[in-house]
């Protein structure tokens, strides 16, 4: 029997960022690959900064050439700090990805994942227009990964994140400890499914978690420059949808932005070709009468608000 073929797609999180040995970025994957089975070969194509659009055009491509048995697909936070975000162009994207991935008989995993809001500390008004769009984006991986039978696991549950030990300095990045937190919880999966026959990861860190000193060291130097630029992009319309937030709020009519949320959602998966039978996100309202094409609010050039008076 030939080795496993494991490959990695993604962003920063599987690119390693957190988890930094002395050959640079490891991570969960790097940390999961040797608890798959002997001889398991592992390849990690994921870059930091990447977008759904970049696994699809660039990354897929090149996975799908090493003739992979388990391809990694965890994407999707950077697209929900870009202002052009729009859940459409996501859930079509990763159905691609999924499909393509499907088509060559390739075993899937995905994951869901926490709110970069949430993790940053920011302030409600402007943490929860980014906490709905990472919902948004987690029910299209969570429906997308039933439809194709992937290997899921949910990360956006609080108990970990609350635990700060698990993460890095920059606080949007597991630390070696969150790294081998993922892998660990992967491969319970990969062994429940019969894709894992090796040791699971080791919990043990290698290292020391950073220290509060560390954590405001980064925030003075690289995360002065990382909030730098996504206030370029993003934090102009930020600003605008923390407004819509808080008259929202004012008016008693803040369930109203998440119906519009999940109705986009809806919309967006309605739209996607029939490869498999869909279903309804579990937990999403049964919503009837939906535009062709709903928006989530601050998604895209146009917002629909759905039920707004």
């Amino acid at each position: 029997m030939r080795p496993v073929r494991f490959v990695a797609l993604g962003d920063s999180l599987t690119e390693g960022v957190g988890d930094l040995t002395e050959d640079g970025p490891r991570g969960w994957a790097a940390l999961l690959a040797p608890s798959l089975g002997a001889g398991t070969e592992f390849t990690n194509l994921a870059v930091s900064g990447a977008q759904t659009r970049d696994v699809l055009e660039r990354q897929t491509p090149a996975a799908l050439a090493l003739r992979p048995d388990l391809v990694a697909v965890v994407v999707g936070v950077n697209d929900t700090l870009r202002h052009t975000f729009d859940i459409h162009a996501v859930a079509a994207r990763l159905d691609q990805v999924y499909a393509a991935c499907a088509r060559e008989g390739a075993t899937l995993l995905t994951a869901c994942l926490p709110d970069p809001g949430a993790m940053l500390g920011l302030p409600s008004a402007l943490a929860a227009p980014l906490a709905r769009r990472q919902r948004a984006v987690n029910a299209v991986v969570h429906d997308l990964s039933e439809r194709y039978g992937a290997v899921h696991l949910d990360a956006s549950d609080g108990g970990w994140i609350a635990d700060r030990a698990l993460w890095s300095a920059d606080r949007l990045h597991p630390g070696e400890r969150g790294h081998r937190r993922l892998a660990a919880r992967f491969h319970t999966l990969l062994t429940a499914a019969g894709h894992a026959t090796g040791r699971p990861p080791s919990l043990e860190p290698e290292s020391p978690a950073p220290t509060r000193a560390a954590s405001l060291l980064w925030l003075a130097t690289a995360g002065t420059a990382w909030v730098a630029r996504r206030c370029r992009d993003l934090l102009p319309q930020l600003l605008r949808l923390a407004l819509e937030e808080l008259r929202h709020s004012a008016r008693g009519t803040g369930a109203d932005l998440d119906v519009a949320a999940s109705a986009a959602v809806a919309a967006a998966l309605a739209a996607l070709p029939e490869r498999r039978p869909a279903r309804t996100p579990a937990g999403a309202p049964a919503l009837t009468g939906l535009p062709s094409r709903a928006v989530l609010p601050g998604s895209g050039p146009l917002d629909l608000e759905v039920g707004v008076s």
